[in-house]
């Protein structure tokens, strides 16, 4: 018999640090930096299974990946080569001992029994390591692929609930039982083995819309936010414990974790100096107009002044939070987003395996010394 795993174990990703530090898309060709620049970051798995080793040794927390299936565009073809997620996951967690590892699942392209099965066989490689994170999806031309239509956008939500309810259907120790909802009609099932350890893995999700964000906050153990450059420490904080009050409403407690894009050099100057020549001069703008475009963002719609704002913040990591200095203000900017009742971050990195060093050596033991999170053998 597996050891018991609880549900606290796995949101705790198995260790005591305050504040969880993950890599976010790593998975993708360029990772999340729409640029030109030669050294961006390959997507291939050698580049993965290395940087997995190096993340797991120096103590990272989590390895979180992008479901992608067609790239988009420009000179570089920004994310048109990925790894799927769940075998990726698979393969990283049979490399490693101790960082979870995330699937991330489109629930309209994958049957539900089907998805469980590949959940549970990935958790038992991790030995409860493994964690989904689920999405309804939102590219048009990715659903045209499969010959799958997007439903309404409240409609996603609504069968991603079904889909999520049958899940757990299949991971609890009902057998031969029958599912009969709105969109998903499944009869005489049951699904052998079930998670490893007698808890099911770690739930996480990003919905932006109040339905995404409600179907979030019903299900999920950990939801990932948004968080802007401009935001003070105080309005964050306002904005997460909103989130968590939330979150009460449904009887539940969640987690809040938020995206960043890190620059870190010895000095402030060369950081800014690095991200203006990634994100500026060579920025990848035709990629980064094709993804605005499939957001119906154009200055038609949003004006000119804003759309250069948005068009500038999609370089840069897709848009999540640039954090781009020397060492100690990298440390005290994750110190603010902790201060600020977040549990963690993903972050992406220009080239993750030639960055992750200096980070894990700088910045770790600075975050260590604020109390954020625990020192390990390295």
């Amino acid at each position: 018999m597996p050891p018991n795993r609880s549900l606290r174990d796995r949101t705790a990703m198995n260790n005591n640090n305050a504040f969880k530090l993950g890599l976010f898309g790593a998975n993708c060709s360029s990772g999340r930096a729409v640029t030109k620049i030669p050294e961006r970051w390959s997507g291939g798995w050698d580049d993965n299974l290395t940087l997995a080793k190096m993340a797991d040794d120096a103590g990272i927390d989590f390895l979180l990946p992008i479901a992608r299936w067609k790239g988009y565009g420009g000179d570089t073809d920004y994310q048109g080569s990925t790894l799927e997620t769940v075998t990726w996951a698979t393969g990283l967690l049979a490399a490693t001992k101790a960082i979870t590892v995330f699937g991330t699942m489109h629930a309209p392209l994958f049957h539900p029994v089907i998805a469980a099965k590949q959940f549970v066989t990935a958790d038992h490689i991790g030995q409860g390591r493994f964690g989904v994170n689920v999405v309804v999806g939102w590219n048009e031309d990715e659903f045209d692929m499969f010959g799958v239509k997007q439903r309404d956008h409240d409609d996603r939500y609504a069968y991603g609930q079904e889909w999520l309810d049958a899940i757990k259907m299949l991971w609890s120790d009902a057998e031969d039982f029958e599912f009969d909802g709105q969109f998903i009609k499944l009869r005489a099932v049951r699904a052998k083995p079930k998670p490893f350890g007698g808890s099911r893995p770690m739930l996480m999700n990003a919905g932006i819309s109040p339905v995404g964000r409600a179907f979030a906050l019903r299900n999920c153990d950990a939801f990932f936010t948004n968080v802007r450059g401009s935001d003070s420490l105080d309005a964050l904080a306002t904005h997460v414990e909103a989130v968590k009050s939330e979150a009460r409403q449904y009887g539940r407690d969640i987690d809040v974790y938020t995206v960043g894009v890190i620059t870190c050099r010895a000095t402030g100057a060369e950081a800014q100096e690095y991200y203006r020549h990634v994100i500026v001069e060579n920025a990848d703008w035709s990629a980064v107009d094709s993804i605005l475009a499939k957001r119906k963002i154009t200055p038609e719609a949003v004006g000119a002044e804003e759309f250069a704002r948005l068009r500038k913040h999609q370089a840069n990591g897709m848009g999540g939070l640039p954090i781009v200095g020397d060492p100690d203000f990298v440390a005290q900017q994750l110190g603010n987003l902790s201060r600020a009742g977040l549990r963690g971050a993903g972050l992406s990195f220009i080239n993750y395996a030639e960055e992750l060093p200096f980070f894990c050596a700088e910045i770790l033991p600075r975050l260590e010394r604020l109390g954020l999170r625990e020192r390990v053998a390295r």
